[in-house]
């Protein structure tokens, strides 16, 4: 079910609910990485709720079918986003109080920023491929960021070709995770695409991103927090190591769940294997 969820007058959220947490389940809430969508934690979502869990994916302010304000990309606006909808959410049924909040990417960082900002609204929290991105470290002056990272141009490509070029490059993605990630854009009557995220907001997200060190506030962090990163054999894996060593050293309880060779969206890529360590996460304990 998709749900737009009113959070000011000027700010509706699309979300995709699957219904409520039963007895031996908890709320589970899941928020997707820059110039990504809902759509992408379908998979995941479906495996969570044969174990119980409720689950509700969001589009974040600027995606997919939310609303689109011009202001309000920084880190911490659109942290205290999520937080609101987890405060209407609670209200309007208990059993989605304190829920744990998974983000990936960019969503894995704000994930992280609720944990530090809002600890009394989650119970934990789950970084995919995230939750410890430090731009700044790689990039120290903005205009080399913005120019390394700057979306690439892809409106007016037809949907047919980038679909067919998006199943070349991952082979082993289900055509839902496919059709998932072209949700990413609009798809115009002539077959054509148009990113939803426009440039400008796009710019403006980065730039929040390059402007917020996770590493300052691991140690500020009071409730669980689980990183799944996707590694390789790369200098970047290896950095990503060195980053994932300090979160462990610094957030109080910690735990790290490597996806060995598995591309940057792994949620999507295996929604089954990512389902089934959130689940052992819980059953186990980690996130009480």
């Amino acid at each position: 079910m998709i749900e737009r969820v009113r959070l000011a007058d000027d700010l509706q959220l699309s979300c995709r609910v699957w219904g409520s947490p039963s007895e031996h389940g908890i709320p589970i809430v899941m928020v997707h990485g820059l110039a990504s969508n809902a759509q992408l934690w379908d998979g995941s979502a479906r495996h969570l709720t044969t174990h119980g869990h409720g689950v509700i994916a969001l589009d974040q302010r600027g995606h997919g079918t939310s609303d689109k304000p011009d202001d309000g990309y920084d880190m911490d606006t659109v942290t205290d986003d999520l937080a609101t909808l987890l405060d209407i959410l609670a209200q309007r049924d208990a059993s989605w109080t304190r829920p744990l909040v998974v983000g990936q990417s960019w969503g894995g960082n704000v994930v992280i920023h609720l944990a530090a900002r809002h600890p009394y609204r989650v119970r934990g929290v789950c970084a995919v491929d995230g939750g410890t991105i430090d731009l700044k470290s790689a990039f120290p002056h903005w205009d080399d960021c913005a120019q390394q990272l700057a979306p690439p141009h892809i409106a007016g490509t037809r949907y047919d070709r980038l679909w067919a070029a998006i199943k070349a490059t991952h082979p082993d993605w289900s055509d839902d995770a496919v059709d998932a990630t072209l949700a990413n854009m609009e798809h115009l009557p002539d077959g054509t695409v148009r990113p939803w995220l426009t440039r400008e907001r796009h710019m403006k997200i980065l730039r929040g991103l390059w402007e917020h060190s996770p590493h300052d506030q691991f140690s500020q962090i009071s409730v669980p927090v689980m990183f799944t990163p996707a590694i390789d054999n790369s200098d970047f894996s290896n950095r990503k190591r060195s980053a994932l060593d300090v979160a462990e050293q610094h957030i109080r309880r910690c735990k790290v769940v490597p996806f060995i060779g598995a591309d940057h969206d792994l949620h999507a890529q295996h929604p089954r294997r990512f389902a089934d360590v959130i689940h052992d996460a819980i059953t186990e304990g980690f996130f009480a």
